[in-house]
This record gives structure tokens, sequence and C-alpha cells, in this order.
């Protein structure tokens, strides 16, 4: 083995984000589940809450002050203008409608498509009443506008020709002051006095026709503006295909619900804090991952993946057998969240070592979940403890516990004073995990490693301790390291703590 320095416990990142993408890939059933519901209730909201009856048109508005490079201002005041109670009590009027201008204006809005073209959307109890509205608001709007135009124009038109009649007031003083000045007289400053006052009547004469131009202009703008706001796209139904509808809605529902699904997944991941990388769960169980083991399909699977799962468990056994074999006393196997497996797994192990003498199931689970697993006939014996302590010393026992919360932590070591822990990915938390392993320390039951049930297939991260006491399945002080040929005592280094280390710190070759 070589392997890099483990990462000290300060370095170790807040949140994991590696941890926290496997644990939520883990619970895609939670967030695939919300998706379906999403799609489903979008696609029961389409067919049972069925769009209103609506209709559409389309306005075309003429502005006396357009211009090319408008961001649309002025379409966006006439969508304003559109929801008002003057428009909406127009449209009722010719509508001859009852219906309060307030309740009329939450049944349609405005939607400015361009610079000068309004679109209106109306919804109504049936379609020809959509269409009957529709045109009633688009005829309203229309001449709402015209008539805004035409008085706005008249109202710049009559003060230009209030400015011009005062000029031809002035004028008239001005003519009135020429008039009454002789043309014969010869002092300068007469001269100058009458000259002043033929210029300042042609400055006046200038200005009114200015006044009576721009008047002219004032005027002659509005019959553009009125000619060109008019109804371009004709009021009519729109129609709703369920289909369409239906498709959308469920795509949207199947979104909202994912999204709900992933973060509920995400939250309740870093709120359950339960360890699913080998790295982690060796980290805080203090031992190192000797094996792993898919878990069965719930569905048939293929030939291929029966074997190549059958193979798995054969490596087990044999792994665990030879544990057995090299351990001068009972070894036990403790589950935490696989109660079933790991009473297969001690089967099987058992089966493997009969051929070596004779072996004895010591059953220490709460539950009857080893006497399920119990073959129909032959196989090894499966008893308690108490009738295991009466079988003779030559008798082989493998003991099957339970390290699960409620747990009865003194009757572990009658079990076995070397163990395995056989763990289900996932199903024990942070807490739990340092639990059972000062427990088991405490109760002097060395751990051997860790079976880990239900890894996750893309987990790529290493199991083993590094700078653990107990590095691999041998017991402390089992077999004597040997130094040129010679026997040496193996010096144990006191407990160091293992922090986590990040995806391909180290490798196992």
């Amino acid at each position: 083995m070589t392997g890099t320095a483990a990462q000290s416990p300060a370095s170790a990142p807040l949140l994991d984000l590696h941890a926290l993408v496997v644990a939520v890939r883990r619970r895609r059933r939670l967030w695939c589940s919300l998706a379906l519901l999403g799609l489903l209730a979008g696609a029961a909201v389409a067919v049972l809450l069925p769009p209103s009856p609506a209709a559409v048109t389309q306005v075309l508005v003429a502005h006396r002050d357009d211009q090319p490079n408008d961001t649309g201002t002025l379409i966006r005041t006439d969508v304003e203008l559109l929801g008002t109670t003057r428009i909406a009590s127009q449209a009722l009027r010719a509508l001859d409608s009852s219906e309060k201008p307030e309740d009329f204006m939450r049944d349609y809005r405005g939607t400015g498509v361009t610079n000068n073209l309004l679109r209106i959307d109306v919804t109504g109890d049936s379609d020809a009443q959509a269409v009957a509205r529709a045109k009633a608001l688009a005829d309203a709007f229309v001449a709402d506008h015209v008539r805004r135009m035409r008085q706005t124009a008249e109202a710049e038109a009559d003060a230009l020709l209030d400015q011009r009649d005062r000029m031809r007031d002035e004028l008239a003083e001005v003519n009135e002051a020429i008039g009454g000045r002789s043309p014969d007289s010869s002092d300068p400053k007469a001269s100058a006095s009458i000259e002043s006052l033929f210029a300042r009547r042609a400055e006046l004469d200038s200005r009114i026709a200015e006044f009576d131009q721009r008047a002219a202009e004032a005027r002659t703008g509005t019959p553009t503006v009125v000619a060109g706001t008019q109804i371009v796209d004709a009021p009519h139904a729109v129609r709703h295909s369920l289909v369409r509808t239906a498709a959308t809605d469920a795509g949207i529902g199947l979104a909202l619900g994912l999204v709900l699904g992933l973060a509920l997944a995400a939250v309740g991941s870093v709120v359950a804090d339960r360890p699913v990388l080998r790295r982690d769960v060796a980290a805080h169980l203090n031992a190192s991952v000797i094996a792993e083991l898919r878990r069965a399909p719930r569905r048939p699977a293929g030939r291929w993946r029966r074997r190549r799962t059958r193979a798995a468990g054969e490596r087990l056994t044999a792994t665990l057998a030879r544990a057995v074999r090299g351990s001068a006393e009972p070894v036990s196997l403790l589950e935490l969240g696989c109660a079933r497996g790991t009473g297969l797994i001690a089967l099987n192990v058992a089966g493997a070592l009969a051929a070596d003498g004779p072996v004895v199931v010591v059953d220490g689970l709460p539950g009857p979940e080893l006497a399920r697993g119990l073959p129909k006939s032959g196989g090894p014996a499966v008893m308690g403890a108490e009738r295991a302590a009466a079988e003779p010393p030559e008798v082989r026992r493998i003991g099957v516990g339970s390290v699960a919360p409620g747990t009865a932590w003194t009757d572990l070591p009658h079990l076995g004073g070397r163990t395995v822990l056989v763990v289900r990915a996932g199903r024990g938390s942070t807490a739990w995990l340092h639990t059972v392993a000062r427990q088991l320390a405490d109760l002097h039951v060395t751990v051997l490693g860790v079976v880990l049930i239900d890894p996750d297939p893309r987990d790529r991260t290493d199991g083993t301790l590094w700078d653990g006491p107990r590095t691999a399945a041998r017991g402390r002080d089992e077999r004597p390291n040997r130094h040129n040929g010679k026997a040496r005592t193996r010096v144990e280094r006191p407990p160091v703590p293992v922090a986590r280390v990040a995806d391909g710190e180290q490798e196992a070759r």
C-alpha cells in the first residue's frame, strides 16, 4: 500500500459536494416520484381546468410624436390607458352590460407588440361573448385615442392662434405709430425711431405668418393620426388545443416537481447526515472497508448481472472465511441496516467453514431475519447464545448481531471478541457511527473491517484507513512481522484520528 498523508480535520470542507451529490442521487426515488407527480398534476389541471374562452384583436396605434428611436414609451402608455375604468366603462356601455368596470378589467389585458401595435386579450363565458368584448374594447380604445389626439391638436392650434391674435394687435399698434410720424422729418432721432418701427413691423408680420402655419400644421396632423389608428386584426376567438395545453402544463409540472424533489433530497441529506461514501464510513467507524456487496435488484436482473452478483458474494464469503480461520477466538458479524443480508452472509460463511469442522451460527439478531434465511434442509446449526455456550470448544462459532439503535451493547462480546461490521450505506448517521465505534472500543471488541452493503456504483473513494490503528482484516498483534527472516515484535502506535480525504488523494495498489 502507498498513500499520502491524511488531511487534517481543520481542512475538511464544511459541505462535501461529492457526498451531497451521491446522497441526492441515492434518493432518486423521492425526486423521481415528485417529478412524476408534477407531470400528472400538470396534465390533470389541463384536463380538469380548461382555459376560459378567449378572444384576441390587434390595434394599430398612430402617435403624433412617433420617433424611430422610441423605446416603447408611447405604447406602454397606451397599454396603461387601456386598463383604466374610462375605457372599460365605454366598452361596457357599448355592450349594454351592467358589470362593474373594476370586475371587467380583470378579464382583459393589453400587450405592446411593437411601438405602434397593441394586442388586446379578452376572456368571457363563451367564444361569442369574448369576441364581442374584444371588439367593444378595441372600438372604445380607438375612439378614446382619436378623441384625445383631436383635443390635443385643437388645444395646440388654439394656443397658436391666440399668440397670432396678440401679434396682430401689436402690429396694429406699430402701424398706427408709423402712420402718426412725418416721413419728411430731418431729425436724426426721429428717423432712427421710424426705422425701428418698420423693423418691428416686419418681425411681427413674419411671426404672425409662422403662427398661422403652425396652427394649420397642428390641425393637418390630426387626420393622419385618426386614419392611422385602426383595428388591423379583427377580433376572433382563440382556439385552445387540449393536447398542447396538457403537454405544456405537464412539462411545467415535471420541472417544478423535479426541482422540488431535488431540493428536498438535498436538504434531507444535509440534515440527516448519513454517510454514503466508503471513505466517510471508514473514517467514522475507524475501520477499513474490506469488501462491498451490491443490493439485490428488485426486478429480475440479466444473466450477466446475476453472474457478477454471485461472483461478488463468493468473493465476500471467501474473504470472511479466511478472516474467521485466521482468528483464535470467535468472530461475529454485526449489522447496521441490513439484518437479512447479514444473516445470509453468516450462513454462507458457515457453509464454507463446514468442511473444516463443526460450525454453529449464534443468533443475536433482535428479529427473525436469520430464521428466514435458513435453508430448508441441512446447513449449519443456528442457536442462541445460551445454547452456543454449552457447545464444546472445538465447535467454531460465528455470531450474528446488530448495532442498530436499541442494541444491548453488553451482549455483543458474547457473540465474539472480533467482529466484522456489515453496514448499509446511507443507513446510519454520523453520530451513530461514532457511537458504534466508541462502544465497541469500550467493550474491547476488535473490528476486523467493514463490509459495505449497497454502495454507490460511482463511488471512487478509498475506504482504507491509512493512519488508523487497524488497516486490514486482522486483529491487533495477531501475526508478527518479520525482519531479515527473523520474527520481530510488532509495536502498535497509538490511534490517530482519521480525517476525510478527497477523491483520488490515496490509492491502494
